[in-house]
């Protein structure tokens, strides 16, 4: 019954927000409910429609507030809401003539969510707003002012949006109006310290992947400031999550900006605004393009004030630490178990075989391998990290979210197949003739590049254990993050490692013999296997570029093959030599062509989502209003995080969610699917990734209508895992 009474006074005020005031006023004398006045609530949120003063003026200007009182872990948002959630807005019914202003927004609070950054209120906050009184308004007469306020209350584990309907009678008389007694003080207040322009001259300038900002005059040149922040109008122009470094000058400031998103992809479209808030006072300013102002800095740095913010609580202690990196470490053990990880193992097993009963070599070979797994691993996390303090939001296989780094690897995986076809021959001069012929890679460099390769196409998968450590790892300080990484790493080649130092072990391997040759072309196949898939997810990630990927894949196996050719005959093999050398020009120019096509559309599309999840389950795209809409119509969400170059996503689509026990547990839930493509990069797949502490894909999540988070599925899923969760959720 109560929702149905809300939903009538929702469709009531709905339609009087189109409405003019004259026929609202009919509505109301037709006998429609009023709003009533006071204090409104709902579970997070309380608010108020309350009056600066304790009456209006005929001609004048009346301020009233929407007062906020935000339930304690919860909060509310600024005009520019930064990385999530949504401003309060405010739909008014007024009577005649009555002209309402825009919100005197007061300075938000900087609140960081892991790598997010919103802008917003809790606590108690008042949102000032001007109403122009008529002259025509007679003394003793009540203005009925009534608004819908629009709220999105969020904590750190959801976001709510909330809709109340505030009314006031606010009375008319002649003279000035004394403060209200109850909130006039608290209003006069925030209206008196809203940013406001204060004579600041400011200019904005592009370049090089940085928006610097400079600032002079005004109080600016009074007093140097010892920090400073910008708070921008308009969402996705800056990082807002990132750090603005500044300077200090004789007459005002600078600041480097990370820029978001939407200045990367159309450019600076001037004037720049927002409030620039430092420790002297907050004031909107306006920067125009153009050169760095003078004396702006050359005095010094100056800071975000926010050191306080910088890390997640907790996330530098030593606990947390020693955590993450146990976590890696198991999750680097349980890695060599995932399907992407299978081609690496068996040239892994070759390996060790070859050198069974030369522990030096073994030895030798095994700390190589380790070298290589960890060299690889520390490149990897080192340029994630580099690039996420830049502003960027990327996660754990971020590198194969580019279709150039995917079409290198594929002719990589091809290359390195057709070796161990024995197309052609790597380091055959430096073997000995009783090394056999799996000794093609060279000994400490061959397994050296053997642990990178396992690195490489251990990208896609995300192990049980690594995303909590990868996850926890991305809010820590760079060398504690790297450490965690190279735990991962150490995890990763430890089997090997362990093998390889153990002669005893290594004893139970069968002696060479002519079977390794055999077995090293079998090991081919799966190399070639990968070079295939690598290519299919190009061809996902491009327009029609797949033909290039073709031709030099093509060329690159002519190069090789005549390369191959000219070391099985020295003397005759330089017209060899040449051709191999312009077969390999062309496939390389074909390559740069195929790394730099064009990419696929990232908008998504409900054909895209579906066919990157399963066949037998309709999907929709991933979107956080989608999860809410559903849960609002009180049905149950699936939510799949996937990338087509996620190899554990793959199985886990094929195994679990296309099966007819899915579907029907589905239908019987009457669940919503919902799938979140990550192939190609996106930033609010990322954020939502990092909510739930994970850096990579794959990630489940089934939503019950009425709880406030949704259970996390295993990464190795089951149908039963599935079917189960549906069923709960739809109790």
């Amino acid at each position: 019954m109560r929702l149905l009474v809300a939903l009538l006074v929702w469709l009531t005020f709905a339609v009087s927000a189109s409405a003019t005031p004259s026929a609202l006023d009919q509505a109301l004398k037709a006998g429609a409910a009023p709003v009533a006045a006071g204090p409104q609530r709902t579970e997070r949120i309380e608010a108020e429609l309350v009056p600066m003063s304790a009456w209006a003026t005929p001609g004048s200007t009346a301020i009233v507030a929407v007062r906020q009182k935000i339930k304690p872990g919860w909060h509310t948002y600024w005009r520019n809401q930064g990385d999530s959630g949504g401003p309060t807005t405010l739909s008014w019914s007024l009577p005649d003539d009555v002209v309402p202003g825009d919100i005197l927004w007061p300075l938000p609070e900087r609140q960081r969510l892991q790598s997010l950054m919103n802008y917003g209120y809790s606590d108690v906050v008042f949102l000032p707003v001007p109403l122009r009184v008529p002259a025509s308004v007679q003394p003793g007469q009540i203005l009925t002012l009534r608004v819908t306020a629009h709220f999105y209350v969020c904590s750190d584990e959801m976001c709510v949006p909330e809709d109340l309907d505030l009314a006031l009678s606010l009375p008319v008389r002649d003279g000035a109006a004394p403060l209200d007694p109850r909130h006039g003080q608290a209003i006069q207040a925030v209206v008196a310290s809203a940013p406001r322009p204060a004579g600041i001259e400011a200019r904005a300038a592009f370049a090089d992947g940085r928006l610097t900002l400079t600032a002079v005059g005004g109080p600016l040149a009074d007093a140097p400031p010892k920090w400073a922040y910008f708070f921008p109008f308009e969402g996705g122009i800056i990082d807002h999550a990132a750090a603005q470094a500044g300077q200090r000058g004789p007459q005002g400031l600078t600041l480097t900006l990370a820029p978001g998103r939407g200045l990367t992809a159309n450019g600076l479209k001037p004037p720049l605004a927002g409030v620039l808030s430092t420790d002297l006072g907050a004031w909107e300013i306006s920067a125009e393009q153009g050169a760095a102002l003078a004396g702006a800095s050359g005095e010094g740095p100056i800071g975000d004030g926010e050191a306080a913010q910088k890390l997640a609580p907790g996330a530098t202690t030593l606990a947390a630490f020693l955590q993450a990196a146990l976590f890696a470490l198991l999750g680097g053990l349980i890695l060599n178990l995932m399907p992407c990880v299978f081609p690496i193992l068996a040239m892994k097993a070759a390996a060790l075989s070859r050198a069974a009963h030369e522990p030096a070599e073994a030895r030798r070979d095994g700390l190589a391998f380790l070298a290589g797994v960890l060299t690889t691993f520390l490149v990897l996390a080192g340029a994630l990290l580099a690039l996420r303090a830049g502003g960027q939001a990327l996660g754990w296989g971020f590198q194969l979210q580019s279709p150039g780094v995917v079409a290198a690897l594929s002719l990589l995986m091809l290359t390195v197949a057709l070796n161990l076809s024995g197309v052609f021959q790597v380091g055959a001069g430096l073997q000995g003739a009783g090394h056999g012929p799996l000794a093609r890679l060279p000994g400490a460099a061959g397994a050296f590049f053997t642990g990178v390769l396992a690195v490489v196409v251990a990208a896609p998968c995300t192990a049980p254990f690594m995303a909590f450590a990868l996850g926890a790892a991305l809010l820590m300080p760079w060398p504690m993050a790297l450490a965690v990484f190279l735990m991962l790493g150490l995890g990763l080649a430890l089997p090997y490692v362990l093998i390889s130092l153990s002669p005893r072990l290594l004893s139970r391997l069968p002696r060479p013999g002519p079977w390794m040759e055999t077995l090293r072309n079998l090991l081919a196949f799966p190399m070639y296997g990968a070079a295939l898939w690598l290519a299919w997810v190009y061809g996902r990630q491009t327009a029609d570029a797949l033909a290039l990927l073709f031709g030099a894949g093509l060329m690159l196996a002519l190069a090789l093959w005549l390369y191959g050719r000219s070391q099985t005959a020295p003397g005759k093999g330089r017209l060899a030599v040449v051709a191999a050398a312009l077969s390999l020009v062309v496939a390389l120019g074909l390559g740069v062509l195929a790394a730099r096509a064009a990419p696929a559309s990232s908008e998504p599309s409900a054909s895209s989502a579906s066919s990157a999840s399963s066949a037998h389950l309709a999907s929709q795209p991933w979107s956080a209003q989608a999860v809410q809409a559903a849960l609002a119509e009180g049905r149950p969400v699936l939510v799949n995080f996937t990338a087509d170059w996620c190899v554990t996503c793959k199985i886990n689509e094929g195994a679990a969610l296309s099966s007819s026990r899915t579907a029907e547990a589905m239908q019987a839930a009457n669940a919503v699917y919902l799938v979140g493509d990550w192939t190609r990069r996106d930033d609010a797949i990322t954020a939502e990734l990092q909510r739930h502490g994970r850096s990579g894909v794959p990630l489940y999540l089934v939503y019950a209508p009425g709880q406030a988070e949704p259970r996390i599925l295993p990464q190795l899923l089951t149908e039963g895992a599935v079917v189960q969760a549906l069923k709960d959720a739809a109790r």
